[in-house]
């Protein structure tokens, strides 16, 4: 019989407070166990196994994030929907890099296929490229590229990576000011006809 006062919800929300605090790779169920002051087998009436529970951080932070981001770029477009999701975005990995870890980890796309949280992403992610004219495959390519961007500079920020004197905020600025332009520039293919 599940704990009083456990539910799935409020022991992934602790993993993810943990995450923050210990980093992604610190929660474990025994650490987790310990701070709700249970064994370690209170937990799977809530949670699986550790994979799950991971998961379920993956889809509990990427929620969380792109809130973040939606509010960010409302009622903008072109360069001003950028500025905003890279902000929203930096801004949440650098607040809670733990919860930040689980978005980067592969979920099993069976699992989120339906997703409210996923196909909100693809929205409002697709619906900004879409501003800067592109259409599949370079609405695919265009999203992998700030993914890569976006995340390479968090990580590199968050472990210290950027020892130079220039301040980190103007490089980020440029930074997306260069990402906007190659946007505005992306290289397409002529249709074969």
């Amino acid at each position: 019989m599940p704990r009083a006062g456990l539910s799935a919800d409020r022991v992934v929300a602790a993993a993810a407070d943990l995450a923050d605090e210990v980093g992604f790779d610190g929660v474990t169920l025994s650490a987790l166990a310990r701070h709700f002051g249970v064994k370690d087998a209170s937990l799977y009436s809530h949670v699986r196994n550790l994979g799950d529970l991971r998961t379920r951080m993956a889809l509990l932070a990427g929620e969380e994030m792109i809130d973040r981001i939606a509010v960010a770029v409302a009622g903008r477009s072109g360069k001003d929907a950028l500025v905003a999701f890279a902000g929203a975005y930096r801004e949440y990995a650098l607040a809670h890099p733990g919860r930040y870890a689980a978005t980067q980890i592969r979920v099993d796309q069976s699992l989120v296929a339906g997703s409210p949280a996923l196909r909100r992403t693809a929205e409002i992610t697709y619906g900004m490229l879409r501003a800067y004219g592109l259409d599949e495959p370079d609405l695919t390519d265009a999203v992998r590229l700030l993914r890569a961007a976006f995340h390479g500079y968090c990580a590199l920020e968050a472990g210290g990576g950027f020892g130079a004197p220039r301040d980190v905020q103007e490089s980020w600025d440029r930074a997306v000011d260069a990402l906007h332009i190659a946007l505005e520039n992306w290289p397409r293919k002529e249709k074969k006809q």
